[in-house]
């Protein structure tokens, strides 16, 4: 399996302008692609028992090369628990995150 990307934009206070642009760029890439299931990104806020939550974005394998645009790590294939979809199909959720068709 292909990597999986991660990107923390620190303080969900603070994330809103950074969010956007790689909201905006994920959105281009989408559309150029065709709208492909392989591509998504996920969206979760995340506290490790901090006064206040981090915004993390997934990108999917096939988001890689926006994923190293804005310096993106490598992670394991996130959990789907608390995740919303960014950028994708509600089905690539399902499939991508689980394995599963439905």
């Amino acid at each position: 399996m292909r990597a999986w990307f991660k990107k923390n934009l620190g303080d969900a206070m603070l994330a809103g302008d950074e969010l956007d642009r790689i909201e905006a760029l994920l959105f281009a890439a989408y559309a150029t692609a065709g709208k492909p299931e392989e591509l998504a990104a996920f969206l979760r806020h995340e506290s490790d028992g901090l006064l206040h939550c981090e915004v993390m974005i997934y990108f999917s394998p096939g988001f890689a090369s926006v994923a190293t645009a804005v310096e993106a790590e490598h992670c394991e294939r996130p959990a789907p628990d608390g995740l919303s979809v960014l950028v994708g199909s509600e089905h690539s959720q399902l499939t991508l995150l689980t394995g599963r068709v439905s």
